[in-house]
């Protein structure tokens, strides 16, 4: 097994209601799982193969709750990531090297049926996990942008936050608002859904906890 470490921001979009069933064992809002997530990876290597600065996405869709399979993946790769940081960020979100079901990635990969063929363009990614912002834009494939959950009455800023001492994504999340689109072979499209805004660390065996 290739030893890899990540740590990253991530924004992730989702066609649920916020908070997210899946964050407490539920089934999904609308009966299926979609969603688009970004990712910008601050530190992290695979093996000798520094991923450091490198962003990535990926779209996702399952016609039913997650664990009951039959999902579609797409991957979206940095486009300055050359042939061995694409390799590598390959294996890590196919849950490659790593213990069973220790990370969301290697969750995700098996549950998934249709895996298409992983691009490689430039991704405009910022996210600011503790005011709960982020913005997602990769031209004709997918836009997202996320801000902070909003009191319906007064508009003013709503915090919430969802603590998993032993999740495999993250160990806290801040909760937000989300509104995607995607094209191409994983057609979606959310306004106001769940996003959650979240720091991750991550290994071959899971978070990695401090």
């Amino acid at each position: 097994m290739t030893p890899w470490e990540i740590e990253a921001r991530e924004f992730i979009n989702c066609n649920c209601d916020y908070g997210c069933p899946c964050q407490f064992n539920a089934l999904p809002t609308h009966g299926s799982c979609e969603a688009i997530a970004g990712f910008q990876i601050d530190k992290g290597h695979y093996g000798d193969v520094d991923l450091s600065g490198l962003r990535l996405a990926t779209i996702l869709q399952w016609p039913g709750p997650i664990h009951e399979g039959n999902g579609k993946s797409q991957a979206i790769i940095d486009e300055l990531a050359d042939e061995g940081q694409r390799k590598a960020l390959l294996k890590i979100i196919a849950g490659e090297d790593t213990d069973p079901f220790a990370t969301m990635f290697a969750v995700f990969a098996s549950t998934v049926t249709q895996t298409f063929k992983p691009i490689f363009v430039p991704i405009d990614f910022e996210v600011d996990v503790n005011e709960r912002t982020g913005r997602l834009s990769i031209p004709g494939i997918a836009e997202m942008v996320g801000e902070p959950i909003r009191n319906p009455v007064t508009g003013d800023v709503h915090r919430a936050r969802i603590d998993l001492p032993n999740g495999f994504e993250y160990t806290l999340a801040e909760m937000g608002s989300g509104t995607s689109k995607s094209s191409g072979n994983i057609a979606l499209e959310f306004t106001n859904s769940h996003g959650h805004f979240a720091d991750i660390h991550l290994n071959n065996h899971g978070i990695v906890r401090d």
